[in-house]
């Protein structure tokens, strides 16, 4: 923080981590204990203001430019709403603090309250990006007793067998390759693509009375085609999981410490820093496949 307005908990000098989705702390929504899905804060990043319903950019021609997701981070300096910010030890530090604001509240989350691993679970993680590898963490560090990690990209299956999951090649055989190797399908099954053929395969891939959790955004309007009376014969349980289904100002805090005693070892993401000025490679670099996690230094 390097300013800071009235009314807020924060001072000039705090370390934070920021969520994409601000919550306000007051809607139906975030009181129930779920802040992901508050109201005020998907309205106010669908518009491209702040919580407060302002834009605080100012371009050199007099507009307002838009905030992205309250956040904007690509840039040297920015201006969030305080709901956005979750304080965190200065001592952590910056470039590993930046991989918890998203991909591992959404991956860990998604593997520890949206599927609710358990000890002795057989889990399966379709995508390997960092989403995908923070859940295979995620699983791990909640005693799941073995972690399928499935993804079309070689070396995304070696870093997943690296942190202790069984790589699976991505592709239309994946799912039946599953099935054999676990007798009839995991117990816990996440998707991280967004690609709605993954998901049919995923839900494919879990057994009866499991669950499938996905977590990717595929573009609006995509259809979904599942075997609906799977659902009642076979008991089994589909759901969605935004941001992880978490409370960042619980939650970050929580996967920090789990950081720092090792059962988390969220570091192992993070591919390279890079320049602002090359963020558009950065981009080209996750869109190839060639990097997990990448952080932007100033």
């Amino acid at each position: 923080m390097v300013e800071t307005g009235p009314g807020t908990e924060f001072n000039p000098g705090d370390h934070v981590v920021l969520a994409f989705v601000p919550a306000c702390g007051h809607c139906e929504r975030c009181v129930a204990g779920r802040p992901a899905l508050c109201g005020p804060g998907a309205q106010a990043n669908g518009a491209g203001t702040l919580l407060s319903g302002g834009k605080r950019f100012l371009a050199p021609d007099g507009t307002r430019p838009n905030h992205h997701l309250g956040v904007s981070a690509f840039s040297e300096y920015t201006v969030v709403s305080s709901r956005s910010a979750v304080k965190i030890d200065p001592d952590l530090p910056l470039d590993i603090a930046a991989l918890f604001g998203c991909a591992v509240l959404t991956g860990a989350g998604a593997a520890l309250y949206s599927a609710a691993v358990t000890p002795g679970d057989t889990v399966a993680v379709f995508g390997l990006g960092g989403v995908g590898l923070s859940a295979v963490l995620a699983a791990k560090a909640a005693g799941a007793a073995t972690v399928y990690a499935i993804d079309l990209v070689p070396d995304k299956r070696v870093l997943a067998e690296k942190l202790g999951a069984h790589p699976i090649e991505g592709g239309p055989d994946a799912t039946e390759a599953l099935r054999d190797l676990t007798s009839g399908g995991a117990e816990k099954v996440i998707d991280t693509t967004g690609v709605a053929p993954v998901l049919e395969q995923a839900y494919a891939a879990t057994r009866a009375g499991g669950t499938t959790v996905t977590v990717g955004l595929p573009a609006p309007g995509t259809p979904l085609s599942l075997p609906a009376l799977s659902l009642v014969a076979e008991e089994k349980t589909l759901r969605g999981s935004y941001l992880g289904s978490c409370v960042p100002r619980r939650d970050v805090p929580r996967f920090i410490a789990m950081y720092r005693n090792g059962t988390l070892p969220v570091d192992a993401l993070l591919s390279g820093r890079l320049p602002l000025d090359d963020i558009n490679a950065g981009f080209d670099d996750l869109h190839t496949a060639k990097a997990v996690r990448q952080v932007i230094t100033f």
